[in-house]
């Protein structure tokens, strides 16, 4: 087989590949502190008996963006941002500790701090268990105060602290479910210089128009190695028509 057909045909698969990614992105572009993924291509030369001439291309996820997204308010008291930089400590579906920047909470029937995907939030000592309360307030620095059920409007106790943490991002790595974790699997520790915004929420990083032009691009390029394997296929059959009449 000609190796610029092969080449021709890794190449439209390899902008399927980026167009998924930026699809994933613009499926994501409401969902509360999405991070986007980056997408590039790089070719690489096809190396064998002649000089290499030819290159195949490569699509990759080098890392995600880290620009905060923007703060919108709700008024919510259990919805809180991140201002600047830094994590809300969560238990993954796999029981490790996760890293995200969703800060939509719920409390369950229990009395268990989940986030809006239903994953428990850490605190100083593991998941955080709220008691019955009539009100509750959640702090710059994370506390979590709540004025017991009968008490007074002036009575607030403290009950816990979410775990803020801000670990090196060059050491972290996106999961499928869209949490972030250590490359190592190691454990952030607690940083008491992230705050957090209460009643906003920060949104998706993501860009809808950076999106669809990259999305649009792609999808040219496709087509172009579309057309070159079509080309290469009527070069192949007008050589058999040639080597027919000799």
């Amino acid at each position: 087989m000609d190796k610029a057909l092969y080449v021709s045909m890794t190449g439209a698969v390899q902008n399927m590949l980026g167009q998924r990614i930026h699809a994933n992105n613009l499926a994501n572009i409401t969902t509360t502190g999405f991070r986007r993924d980056f997408e590039q291509a790089r070719s690489m030369p096809v190396f064998g008996e002649f000089y290499p001439s030819r290159a195949y291309a490569m699509t990759e996820n080098p890392g995600q963006s880290f620009d905060q997204g923007p703060l919108m308010e709700t008024g919510n008291d259990l919805d809180v941002a991140i201002g600047g930089d830094g994590w809300i400590a969560v238990q993954g579906a796999d029981g490790e500790e996760r890293y995200t920047r969703a800060g939509n909470l719920t409390i369950g029937t229990n009395g268990e701090l989940f986030t809006g995907s239903g994953l428990p939030v850490l605190g100083e000592n593991g998941p955080i268990v709220i008691p019955e309360f009539e009100k509750i307030e959640l702090g710059l620095d994370g506390t979590i105060s709540i004025r017991p059920v009968g008490q007074p409007p002036n009575e607030l106790a403290e009950v816990n602290r979410i775990k803020l943490v801000n670990p090196d991002v060059s050491q972290l790595i996106k999961g499928t479910d869209g949490l972030f974790k250590f490359k190592e699997n190691e454990v952030a520790p607690a940083d008491a210089n992230v705050r957090l915004v209460p009643g906003f929420l920060e949104g998706s990083n993501v860009n809808g128009v950076a999106e669809m032009i990259s999305l649009l691009a792609l999808t040219r390029q496709y087509e172009v190695n579309v057309k070159m394997m079509r080309s290469l296929e009527e070069n192949s059959e007008s050589m058999e028509s040639v080597l027919r009449i000799n």
